[in-house]
């Protein structure tokens, strides 16, 4: 959703619009919403591990699949707008990906489930303003989806940033470290590799320099369970 995100959405939401219909919306109105570049948190945590089968909830227009994908992984990315999941496919296309290697697919993570397991799954700024997500209960089910010796990847924004008017966040509860691995409602059997805070510098959307506030969350799955 809110993926590898250097852009900041501004407007109002009409009364009574889903998350679904709001995500198309942002989509279908713009020609292109994120970078297209790979999170750096993700790209460093997935060049210290061998290839295997990823999935990215929230995969928006496809950044991070295709890259991973690029890196010799097997890539299920799932977002709720059809329109961010075919330009996802396009981007993979377009990077000569063949389809069984990154697969993208429109569902709405409040009731999907993934039906295997992968050796990493991740959620890059999977944030959802002013419409809300159940994502709590996202990240807890995705849980279920972390292979024995896999890990699990939750970025967020920790706060808004700094050129962002004070109305558009007025009241949303911006992750933090802590309050993630919560929500996540890990049980025995898993190793917390990170839960902190880093700022990240950025270019505002005015072109001067900026810093953002990322919540990095990072567990793994232990072969024995």
């Amino acid at each position: 959703m809110n993926h590898a995100a250097n852009h900041t959405h501004t407007g109002t939401t009409p009364d009574g619009m889903t998350p679904a219909e709001f995500w198309e919306d942002r989509y279908a109105g713009s020609d292109g919403v994120w970078s297209g570049r790979v999170n750096q948190v993700l790209s460093d945590v997935a060049g210290d591990l061998p290839p295997g089968r990823a999935l990215d909830l929230g995969c928006g227009e496809g950044g991070d699949a295709v890259w991973l994908a690029r890196q010799g992984w097997t890539v299920t990315g799932v977002d709720l707008s059809p329109t961010a999941v075919a330009r996802g496919r396009a981007a993979a296309a377009a990077a000569g990906i063949p389809p069984e290697r990154a697969e993208f697919v429109a569902h709405d993570l409040a009731t999907w489930t993934a039906e295997t397991t992968y050796n990493l799954v991740t959620a890059s700024f999977l944030q959802s303003w002013p419409v809300e997500i159940p994502r709590a209960d996202i990240l807890r089910r995705a849980t279920g989806a972390v292979a024995p010796g896999g890990r699990m990847l939750v970025l967020a924004h920790a706060a808004a940033p700094s050129w962002a008017p004070p109305e558009m966040t007025e009241g949303y509860p911006f992750p933090s470290p802590e309050r993630d691995l919560a929500a996540l409602q890990l049980g025995a059997g898993w190793t917390v590799l990170a839960a902190e805070t880093r700022e990240r510098p950025v270019t505002s959307p005015e072109g001067d320099p900026a810093t953002l506030l990322d919540s990095v969350v990072l567990v793994k799955r232990e072969d024995a369970m």
